[in-house]
């Protein structure tokens, strides 16, 4: 079982920045794909950015394209969401998720992901 941990959450202002991470506990990251979802309130949780294990492949939601960066450091341990330029529309909880693909391999589609983390609130204010 591969638990995930979030951190990085908070409050912005329209146009501010935040930087979330996932890690994941007793595992080796480099062994998955990592992907980010959000879910605002009353609506379903909808995909946000992915990349492969070896960092080769990377994807977006139209939504957050050119804002938004995903990234990992292997030696870390740890994958990260950069989001600049952030809308009251990114208001969500963002939640980091897990699967073992191969190289070069991601997917959007949330069944595809067994392992998830809590996730993070992040706020942007208007």
């Amino acid at each position: 079982q591969v638990q995930l941990i979030e951190s990085g959450g908070g409050l912005v202002q329209t146009g501010g920045s935040l930087r979330l991470s996932c890690a994941p506990s007793g595992r080796t990251f480099s062994r998955y794909a990592m992907a980010w979802f959000r879910q605002a309130p009353g609506k379903e949780r909808e995909f946000v950015a992915t990349i492969s294990r070896d960092a080769g492949t990377t994807y977006y939601a139209d939504s957050v394209k050119g804002r938004f960066t995903v990234f990992r450091d292997n030696a870390k341990n740890t994958g990260y969401l950069q989001m600049n330029s952030l809308k009251p529309e990114d208001t969500a909880v963002y939640y980091c998720a897990a699967d073992a693909a191969a190289d070069g391999v991601v997917h959007t589609v949330e069944t595809y992901y067994p392992y998830w983390g809590q996730g993070t609130q992040v706020t942007v204010s208007s």
